[in-house]
């Protein structure tokens, strides 16, 4: 009781390499993210094609109006 473990050690070692050193740093973790956070965001506000226009014989829910009948 008290004593670290290896797996404490371990971890430790873990999070110290990444917060001070190492190929993959948290900062630039957090930037990559950031980056692709922004890409996502301007491939959903660029549209390729225009929207486009309902049939005038379409109802809003893509079915065909009904013609036929009279009321």
């Amino acid at each position: 009781m008290g004593s670290f473990s290896i797996w404490h050690i371990l971890i430790l070692g873990a999070i110290a390499l990444l917060l001070f050193g190492g190929r993959f740093k948290i900062s630039d973790m957090m930037g990559d993210l950031g980056k692709g956070i922004n890409s996502f965001r301007k491939g959903l506000t660029e549209h390729d094609d225009p929207p486009r226009a309902l049939p005038p014989d379409t109802q809003p829910d893509g079915t065909k109006k009904d013609t036929t009948a009279q009321s």
